[in-house]
């Protein structure tokens, strides 16, 4: 299935979820991922290997971890080609002064913001959506 490429129905549908837990960004140099660890993501720059995982893990590793997030799931099956879905949304947390560090996975779209305000991204995400939004 190739997913949603419609941005009305992109945005209705998105049903943002929340994770559980507290989430940092920790880059390493030499871009090895230690043995143990379970990345939400990553992804290899020049400069090193960025990682998102969750904060105590990184803590646990003595990583300087930066960016306390909550992370939100946007369930709807987003294609990889759609255009204009995470402009609309980020353009919309961007609005209420709120930083997103947004990642495309094959199925969905996921969002990364302050974990002190993740309860008031969903808020905004879900008035997004319009009212059939739980």
């Amino acid at each position: 299935m190739s997913g949603e490429t419609d941005l009305a129905r992109l945005l209705a549908g998105m049903r943002p979820e929340r994770q559980p837990g507290i989430y940092v960004f920790v880059t390493l140099r030499d871009g090895a991922v230690p043995a143990g660890f379970t990345p939400v993501m990553s992804f290899r720059e020049a400069e090193g290997t960025t990682l998102i995982l969750p904060e105590d893990e990184a803590a646990r590793a003595g990583l300087a971890g930066t960016f306390p997030c909550g992370w939100i799931t946007l369930a709807v099956h987003s294609s990889l080609s759609a255009v204009g879905f995470l402009a609309a949304v980020t353009a919309r947390l961007a609005a209420a002064g709120l930083a997103v560090n947004a990642v495309s996975a094959f199925h969905h779209d996921h969002l990364f913001v302050p974990a002190a305000r993740v309860e008031e991204a969903m808020v905004l995400l879900r008035d997004l959506a319009g009212p059939s939004t739980p």
